[in-house]
């Protein structure tokens, strides 16, 4: 009798278990969570420039586009990941075709999240130290990497600044700027720029969530699937 009640008890988590990945399965199809664009890659086109702002913000687009949308993140937001994973291909397909450019703003209220308990400062610096030599490509690839292949997970993970150079070395970054992100060069004005961001989206938005996209001030519900596109249009 106890073997029949194993083997039934067994059978129905075993059904349990396929409702849910059902479900999960048909939750992202009626969300729209395809990976958009998959295979373009990062913004590739040798005329995207990254200029990195006083206050920290990197602007990543080529001259004279029409307009420039905000994206708020964390490095360390798993939402943030999630936006660049199903969407970042989309929005480098259509920065390439100068339609928009983005400016980000990067916040570090998840530090305490991370092995070191600074790690998303340190992925700030890291991107100003890329940004600031101005190549947009090897931003674009440099920034893709960091919120999707190379995240750390939340809650402990982490990632050394020579790890951190070593992404940026696979994204085209020359030596300088290598060393820039190895020695931590950025991990002060980071901070500082971190904060500011962390009150610019206060300002904006009420509250500190990421990521947060606005355009032109305006909140974009980044879950409707055709957001970028109408972004574009």
């Amino acid at each position: 009798m106890s073997n029949r009640i194993t083997y039934a008890l067994g059978a129905v988590a075993l059904v349990v278990v396929a409702v849910i990945v059902v479900l999960v399965v048909r939750w992202n199809s009626d969300h729209g969570l395809t990976v958009q664009d998959d295979g373009y890659g990062a913004a590739h086109d040798p005329a995207v420039q990254a200029l990195l702002d006083s206050d920290g913000a990197i602007v990543l687009g080529k001259t004279s586009v029409p307009k420039t949308i905000d994206i708020f993140e964390d490095p360390m937001c798993p939402s943030c990941g999630s936006l660049e994973h199903y969407y970042g291909q989309q929005i480098s397909k259509e920065i390439d075709a100068g339609k928009f450019a983005v400016r980000y703003r990067f916040v570090n209220f998840l530090d305490s999240k991370s092995g070191s308990k600074d790690y998303s400062t340190r992925a700030v610096a890291a991107a100003e130290c890329v940004a600031d030599a101005g190549d947009g490509p090897v931003f674009a690839k440099f920034h893709m990497a960091l919120f999707t292949t190379k995240q750390p997970t939340e809650g402990g993970g982490n990632l050394t600044n020579d790890e951190l150079a070593a992404i940026a070395k696979d994204s085209g970054a020359s030596s300088e700027v290598q060393q820039c992100i190895a020695k931590g060069d950025r991990v002060d004005s980071a901070r500082n720029h971190a904060q500011s961001s962390l009150t610019a989206l206060k300002d904006a938005v009420g509250q500190v969530q990421t990521p947060t996209v606005l355009d032109d001030g305006a909140n974009v519900d980044v879950e409707k699937s055709d957001w970028v596109t109408q972004l574009a249009g």
